[in-house]
């Protein structure tokens, strides 16, 4: 009888203690010209206990006329609380950059990289030295108080500042490169490693290039960012949602032989993507009031929907007849794709999970409690 209730109680414990063997890094995918938390975002990210953002700093294009690679779009409008997640910088490299560009820009570029990532940390410091600054020199009670004293608000912030360093843990760099730009991206991504020495380098894999790793080649990197969307193009009229589809992963994710660490990204967005006469027109974001309007909009299948009347849907004009295909990945499909994931790629508590995109429409759309519960699935 003894024994029989030792081992109900050994596994009672055991099962306690084996529920979960790790918690991945949750992580979102922050990719907007500005950098600006309000209350919303910060409740947001307390309720989704976030601990990481990666945050597009800048892209990287083909200057046709000064025939070099040129930083476009750096972000600006800098403002943040002190206590945010942890930031990692992402550069988005077209692949012409690498295409055209010979050694001797690409060396240039690495090092125009670094100075701007480093700028760009510099104005973030600036920021939290300003927020600590505030809170000592003014705190909430400050007006309040009888004999307040004075402080120097300059003075503090500096002192403030000077804690700080620009010491990005992680530097992101996100490129599709081909078998033909293989070789000088590759190179390039060398280069940056050398300029900024201190930081870990991850690349964004896309499923091809997971799938074919042999034509496409391992980057020269110490992790990998599998991008789980985008998997075919939206200007397709056969597409039934060019975001992605469990069906359409489960054909790149075939094999758990991939030579590199990788983190995950998985979709969690939407938008609306317009025809006109079976011709591409462009992608609408901000969609919510016209699917809603049952007067100029007949619904012809679950994720289709016709114009019956002229409309104007931000700065885009819509005309009658034109075919409008709503795409975005339910919460069943999403559910599927991080089972396939899980079961072909290894997880563990260093792994970060990314949902792309950081934005209170997406999030609400979706539920704290449901994003929550698709990082615990892993």
């Amino acid at each position: 009888m003894k024994n029989i209730v030792f081992i109900l109680l050994f596994v009672i414990l055991n099962g306690a203690t084996c529920e979960k063997e790790h918690e991945v890094i949750r992580s979102f995918c922050y990719w907007k010209t500005d950098l600006n938390f309000d209350k919303q975002d910060d409740s947001l990210i307390k309720n989704l206990k976030m601990q990481h953002m990666y945050v597009r700093f800048f892209d990287v294009d083909w200057n046709p006329y000064a025939k070099e690679p040129l930083p476009v779009a750096t972000i600006k409008d800098i403002r943040l609380n002190r206590n945010n997640p942890e930031i990692t910088p992402s550069i988005f490299i077209t692949n012409e950059v690498v295409l055209q560009s010979d050694n001797k820009q690409l060396d240039s570029l690495a090092a125009r990289i670094a100075k701007r990532v480093k700028q760009i940390g510099m104005q973030i410091n600036e920021n939290k030295a300003s927020k600590a600054a505030e809170e000592i020199a003014y705190p909430e009670d400050y007006y309040k108080q009888e004999n307040r004293k004075s402080i120097n608000y300059d003075s503090v912030k500096s002192i403030e500042l000077a804690k700080l360093k620009v010491d990005f843990k992680e530097i992101l760099i996100d490129c599709d490169w081909t078998e033909k730009s293989q070789k000088n991206y590759f190179y390039l991504l060398k280069q940056i490693k050398k300029e900024i020495p201190t930081a870990k380098l991850a690349a964004t894999i896309r499923l091809w290039q997971y799938k074919y790793a042999e034509k496409a080649g391992i980057p020269p990197v110490d992790k990998g960012l599998l991008m789980c969307y985008n998997l075919t193009k939206p200007d397709d009229f056969k597409t039934k949602n060019s975001i992605g589809t469990s069906d359409e992963l489960a054909q790149y994710i075939t094999h758990d032989k991939y030579k590199l660490k990788l983190d995950i990204a998985l979709p969690l967005y939407s938008w609306a993507v317009v025809f006109r006469g079976n011709q591409f027109k462009g992608i609408l974001s901000d969609y919510d009031e016209l699917r809603n309007d049952t007067i100029k909009l007949k619904k012809v299948s679950d994720s289709k929907y016709v114009l019956k009347d002229d409309i104007l849907v931000g700065q885009t004009y819509l005309r009658n007849g034109d075919e409008i295909r709503i795409e975005k990945i339910s919460e069943d499909e999403l559910e599927k794709m991080i089972s396939i994931v899980k079961n072909k790629i290894q997880i563990d508590n260093q792994t970060k999970v990314t949902f792309f995109s950081f934005d209170k429409k997406y999030i609400n759309d979706y539920g704290t409690q449901n994003i929550s519960k698709y990082y615990e699935s892993f």
